[in-house]
């Protein structure tokens, strides 16, 4: 394998297992969770396409510039992904998260997401699509420390009843 090649892997690789699925879910919902945009884009194509509720965009710079823009909203992020179905190179999660606005209203957002990954594991094509509720301080479920993975002891969507 190329040096290249090697810097741009991102395993587990595909044909997805069940397991290897799980993994590759926890490994993003750990990545979005850290808030990092520049370190998310990199388990993306360099010419990965999106659609995320109403934008549709391509490329890392691009995804970069979008979750920028969404953490800078999105104050006290937290999400959890959970694994819906597979195939060999395509993956579907439903997730949630919270966060709130600037305002301070907390807000809990729905959604699912199909994903197709390339040979080395990167991912090359995400689409999702999202709802937001508005829930009371009180309603919240996730609580772990900011910018950080969930904790292996704390509840995934399915325990929490989501």
């Amino acid at each position: 394998m190329s040096e290249t090649l090697a810097a741009e892997s991102r395993p587990p690789l595909p044909p997805f297992t069940r397991d290897t699925a799980i993994v590759k879910v926890r490994a993003a919902e750990n990545g979005w969770n850290g808030c990092n945009p520049e370190k998310v884009a990199l388990a993306y194509t360099a010419d990965s396409r999106w659609r995320n509720r109403t934008e549709f965009f391509s490329g890392r710079p691009a995804i970069v510039d979008f979750l920028r823009r969404k953490w800078e909203r999105e104050h006290e992020y937290r999400l959890i992904k959970e694994i819906w179905a597979f195939t060999e190179d395509r993956i579907a999660v439903r997730f949630a998260y919270e966060f709130h606005d600037a305002a301070g209203q907390w807000f809990r957002a729905y959604g699912n997401e199909n994903w197709a990954f390339d040979a080395n594991g990167l991912m090359r094509e995400r689409h999702a699509s999202i709802n937001d509720l508005s829930i009371r301080d009180t309603e919240r479920q996730f609580h772990w420390d900011r910018a950080a993975p969930r904790p292996g002891d704390h509840p995934g969507l399915s325990a929490l009843g989501l």
